[in-house]
């Protein structure tokens, strides 16, 4: 839901600095690889050290700096299916690191139940950019659905720095649950329209 109408916003977010590191002499996918890094360390040594608030702010700038690989490749005229593949698949190993991370800190402190909610999250979630990745190399459309990538982040991230600050951990692990839920739903959403899209075809 949010991801489709973010664009604008980061355009004007990162035009200046994707246009100042262009100069540089920086590449996009320079940024795209060293932004999985700095996520995917950040997810799995702070959030399973308990330091929830702390992850989340951390994991909060480099996401919204997400954008930045692709308004720099626009700028230097470099992107190329390579980079959008590069970029889509480092996007859910940083994700699976997010909700890892999340998992782990529940686990360790005991959650047995926020542990399986987060497993559940974890799981879901990767199924959802799958549905619409196969039903696009059929040629059908499947990008409906209530639990987009920028929607799942938000939720997780907002419930680990909520918990980080002294709510109780029930906090988190019902977040997960509600994302694993929606993700699920997400997957129904974007199966049925390519039912749709195969019934119109006489398929």
């Amino acid at each position: 839901m949010l991801g489709a109408n973010s664009k604008p916003l980061q355009a004007r977010l990162f035009g200046r600095p994707a246009a100042w590191l262009v100069k540089r002499g920086v590449r996009a996918n320079t940024v795209t690889v060293v932004g999985a890094i700095v996520q995917c360390l950040a997810a799995l040594t702070l959030f399973p050290l308990g330091c929830l608030w702390q992850g989340a702010l951390v994991l909060g700038v480099v996401a919204t700096a997400d954008a930045l690989d692709g308004t720099m490749a626009r700028l230097a005229g470099t992107a190329s299916k390579w980079g959008a593949f590069l970029d889509s698949t480092l996007d859910r190993l940083a994700d699976a690191a997010v909700f890892a991370g999340l998992t782990i800190h529940l686990a360790l402190e005991g959650h047995t139940l926020g542990a399986v909610a987060g497993v559940a999250a974890l799981a879901a979630g990767a199924i959802v950019p799958y549905t619409r990745a196969r039903a696009e190399s059929l040629g059908y459309q499947a990008s409906v659905g209530i639990a987009e990538r920028a929607d799942r982040l938000i939720v997780a991230l907002v419930a680990a720095l909520v918990t980080g600050l002294g709510a109780t951990w029930v906090v988190l692990a019902a977040a997960l649950g509600l994302l694993a839920a929606a993700s699920l739903a997400t997957v129904g959403q974007r199966m049925a329209a390519v039912a749709r899209q195969a019934r119109a075809e006489g398929r």
